[in-house]
């Protein structure tokens, strides 16, 4: 294995599209990732789950490095 327990893989999500007029399912996962605010960056494990939850409101928010 690389890496031990305390080295977890991170990404950068910032929230760059508004909500407003998308479906109700999309405003949850954006909640659900941290973001509030537009522009906000957040940083998450890097996990199927996480990565997942971006995949599905991609027009809303970006990865940054």
């Amino acid at each position: 294995m690389s890496g031990t327990a305390s080295e977890k893989k991170m990404i950068k999500i910032q929230y760059v599209r508004s909500m407003i007029g998308t479906p109700h399912k999309h405003r949850l996962v954006v909640k659900s990732l941290g973001l509030r605010r537009l522009n906000q960056i957040v940083e998450r494990e890097d996990t199927p789950a996480v990565r997942g939850m971006v995949a599905k409101v991609s027009h809303l928010v970006k990865i940054v490095k």
